[in-house]
């Protein structure tokens, strides 16, 4: 895959008979036109089918405690995968165990023009507290913001601003940064103080509300690519808006 849309969506650890993986799985296929999750890889990288693909999705372990990785069963650049992984409390925010679940859409038209429902889809079944979906080459200068040591290394690319890492946010709530696309969940726009009609009316031309009364915003009409001064721009813009994302508010 070249650089491949990422999503990942932070929500509240899983339970002992959890549903929400496999409601995850089929709000996907409801939202990307074609797609059924229906094959794994096995140990030796070979994509192999799940007939017991329900019972098998809600099968986690100590060693594996998120959603095993499935996927669309394609190998021509076309592939869509999801799989789950947590967060132990340690280095979470809030000191709380976290379920984050991941999806790769392929960056191609069918793909771009899914990611905002498949991010909705994903973000409202796992009941996420924020989520994010952002082309691969943007996320890695993204990801390079956050500060998990209290010793500042080096500055974050493209005169972009300092986040801090997960285990320092008091709140699960908190997004941790911004990506192309940004889920927050009622909880985390209050908490950033989204929408403000009067500050925020760009961002709301390009924001729709969800049935849990979150929001999907997008930056940007086309996939954030930073090599752009105008995706760039936006960018920079937003975390100046929302000084509580990545926790830099004084607050």
């Amino acid at each position: 895959m070249h650089n491949e849309l990422g999503i990942i969506a932070y929500a509240p650890d899983l339970v002992d008979n959890d549903e929400r993986p496999l409601a995850i799985v089929r709000a996907m296929e409801r939202t990307f036109p074609g797609l059924r999750l229906e094959w794994t890889f096995s140990d030796e990288g070979q994509i192999v089918p799940l007939p017991q693909r329900d019972v098998w999705v809600n099968q986690r372990t100590e060693e594996r405690p998120g959603p095993p990785l499935i996927c669309n069963g394609r190998d021509d650049g076309d592939m869509v995968t999801l799989w789950g992984s947590r967060t132990p409390a340690l280095i979470a925010p809030g000191g709380m165990d976290q379920a984050d679940f991941h999806v790769d859409l392929p960056h191609n038209a069918a793909g771009v023009a899914a990611a905002p429902a498949v991010l909705e889809a994903v973000a409202e079944a796992a009941r996420a507290y924020w989520g994010e979906c952002t082309p691969f080459d943007a996320a890695v200068d993204i990801a390079r913001q956050t500060q998990n040591l209290p010793a500042k290394l080096e500055p974050p690319p493209r005169g972009l601003p300092v986040l801090k890492g997960p285990r320092f946010l008091h709140s699960p709530e908190i997004p941790q940064c911004l990506g192309w696309l940004c889920y927050w969940s009622a909880a985390s726009a209050r908490i950033i103080g989204f929408p403000d009609p009067a500050r925020d009316a760009e961002l709301l031309s390009r924001a729709r509300r969800t049935a849990s009364s979150g929001w999907v915003v997008q930056l940007t009409d086309e996939p954030l690519d930073l090599d752009r001064p105008d995706h760039l721009d936006a960018l920079k813009r937003a975390y100046e808006r929302f000084p509580e994302i990545g926790g830099r508010s004084a607050r």
